[in-house]
């Protein structure tokens, strides 16, 4: 970034804009681009974006919609590590923001957004889209989603605001920091000088831990004979601490759905996804009745992670819970010890306090592992020849492999990962496409036979972000995975995305696409047309309820998207796919469409959602 505090100064008069004082702070956050559509009252905003887009600065990120610029937004940050920044004008620009704010607030992602308000002296007289609380009172709205919710009434108060909400926003839990400016602030120049905010330390958490509560995990687990983790979207940062617990432990471990993307779904302890479409052998193995510890480790224990409140599984005395947050520590009073803290520091201290003989005694209750975990290159070279060595049950397994007609969606799970390149990133949105993703879709990890040479670049290294494999858990909004694609795209300019959607969602947001034409993203829109609200659909059946209001019509997606210079594809038959150039693909300087006839009679693995219903 090109920004200097002396390039934002009106040097005649020792003045800046608001607007350029807020750009030199997200600047210093290694902030890249502000997601949002332009109006009239956010124009002093965009007047500053255009200066910085000028000097190579941060620059503007159009959407079609409000909630897919938060979702763009939403996507930049979970895959940076950085704070996302979105905004839109005042009235229906602001309430558009409202699904994909409250979206934000349940997944606990740092954001920033800027709705203006107009004049002061405008409010109470029946302004145009007045936002303030004499009209349709947007902070109003907000303060039930944000985690910082305020409005800049003075000028005076813009800075120490804006610097509360940054703070806030990184803090734990982490989420949405709203501020409401006027537009006669957003106008307003401040004197100089002011003081420099030092962000250099705003990313970094505090390592507070408990060290009484880490001496007890240390001799709960050090007198277990059978252990299994259970690890959550909380955990990303940590996931090899924990997996070298494991190894240390040989225990076995589970993801929750929105976890599975940062572990490696090959691992011989993997016995697969806890939840929402997850895995018979998942629940076995923490069903076990010689299990006498659960460690779970950042996940919410909602109904989405936690098999609808399993408490066979989970929600019992055998159950740790590990977490930085609190609020997801408050619902599992049941369990037998609560650690909060920093997760990487409380797993750091785990593995230096697990003694020899503690060690020793579970490695003889499983020996039979032993020689596979121990012999890690023999397992690397074993994984990376045999690419399809599962741990875990899948159901109707025999189905990724059916290429009989109308396509099977196990089938189209199982060939993506063997089209698409190990440095792939898959989102998967809302519905049975997303049921379908989580249960069959299993990313390979991308360190594959790449870790130990000297010469592996960084495709073949694993960065963290988001994960390989993404869902919008706990608020699950349709239309989801169609604005995250963008944002994901422009975190990992390198890696191909992967945007699983159905044809109910890709009707509810899907001009999006048009976004990643207009800044050359390459991703790969993945259409799953059953030509119905599948999720309703099949929900409907299980339910024994009315078949009602879940059919949609026949669309040529394939035809929608090269109307709008989209590169696009029909696939009805098994070959159609096979016979795509996925190097071309891959490679594209823009999207690609893949309309994809799926057979709509084929029941996706939602029967615990089904179950959390009744």
């Amino acid at each position: 970034m090109s920004t200097v505090i002396s390039e934002v100064i009106n040097k005649n008069n020792k003045q800046t804009d608001t607007c350029d004082l807020l750009l030199n702070y997200l600047e210093q956050l290694g902030v890249e681009y502000v997601f949002g559509i332009p109006g009239g009252a956010i124009e002093p905003l965009y007047n500053a974006l255009a200066r910085s887009e000028k000097r190579g600065g941060i620059r503007a990120i159009t959407a079609r919609h409000e909630t897919g610029a938060v979702f763009m937004a939403d996507a930049y940050a979970r895959n940076t590590g950085k704070l996302g920044v979105c905004c839109a004008t005042t009235g229906p620009g602001a309430t558009n923001m409202i699904t994909g704010i409250a979206s934000s607030y349940e997944s606990n992602t740092p954001l920033l957004i800027i709705t203006p308000q107009t004049n002061q002296v405008k409010e109470g007289k029946k302004a145009l889209q007045d936002s303030s609380d004499t009209g349709v009172n947007i902070p109003g709205m907000l303060k039930f989603c944000t985690r910082y919710n305020s409005v800049v009434s003075h000028i005076e108060q813009f800075e120490p605001k804006l610097i509360s909400a940054i703070l806030t926003a990184f803090n734990t839990p982490q989420g949405p920091a709203h501020l409401s400016i006027p537009t006669n602030i957003l106008k307003s120049t401040l004197p100089i000088p002011f003081k420099k905010t030092n962000f250099d330390n705003i990313n970094k958490r505090r390592h507070l831990i408990d060290k009484y509560a880490i001496k007890n995990l240390i001799e709960e687990v050090s007198e277990s004979k059978k252990i299994v983790f259970v690890i959550g979207p909380g955990a990303k940062n940590s996931t090899s601490s924990i997996l070298r617990a494991i190894n240390q432990l040989n225990a076995f471990f589970v993801t929750t759905p929105d976890a599975k993307g940062f572990i490696n779904p090959y691992h011989p302890q993997y016995r697969g996804v806890i939840g929402f479409a997850g895995h018979s052998s998942a629940a076995k193995i923490l069903c076990d009745e010689s299990v006498d510890s659960v460690i779970a480790i950042g996940t919410t224990m909602g109904e989405f992670s936690s098999n609808a409140w399993d408490e066979k599984a989970l929600l019992n005395s055998r159950l740790i819970h590990i977490d930085d947050n609190y609020e997801n520590l408050a619902r599992t009073m049941v369990a037998k010890l609560h650690v909060q803290g920093d997760i990487e520091t409380i797993m750091e201290e785990f593995i230096k306090g697990l003694t020899t003989s503690s060690t020793d005694r579970i490695e003889a209750q499983y020996s039979q592992f032993k020689s596979i975990i121990d012999k890690r290159d023999l397992f690397s070279q074993k994984q990376h020849h045999s690419k399809q060595l599962l741990h875990y049950k899948l159901d109707d397994c025999d189905k990724v492999n059916d290429t009989s007609l109308p396509i099977k969606p196990q089938w189209l799970m199982n060939q993506l990962t063997k089209s698409f390149p190990s440095n792939s990133r898959y989102l998967a949105d809302n519905g049975n496409n997303a049921a379908w993703a989580i249960h069959y879709l299993n990313p390979f990890d991308r360190r594959l036979g790449s870790r130990r040479t000297s010469n592996r670049d960084n495709t073949c290294r694993r960065n963290i972000g988001a994960g390989a494999f993404q869902v919008c858990a706990e608020f699950c909004s349709m239309g989801w995975s169609l604005g995250t694609a963008i944002g994901t795209a422009l975190a990992h300019p390198s890696d191909p995305i992967i945007c699983i959607v159905g044809d109910g969602s890709f009707l509810m947001s899907g001009l999006e696409i048009t976004v990643a034409k207009q800044e050359n993203l390459n991703v790969i829109f993945i259409i799953m047309n059953d030509q119905h609200l599948g999720m309703v659909k099949h929900g409907q059946q299980l339910n024994h309820a009315a078949d009602i209001a879940n059919e949609l019509p026949n669309i040529s997606y394939a035809l929608m998207a090269a109307s709008m210079g989209i590169m696009s594809h029909t696939i009805e038959h098994p070959d159609d796919f096979k016979k795509l150039n996925f190097n071309t693909i891959c490679n594209r300087n823009g999207p690609t469409l893949l309309d994809v006839r799926i057979d709509p009679n084929e029941v996706p693995p939602i029967a615990t959602r089904i179950t959390g219903m009744n």
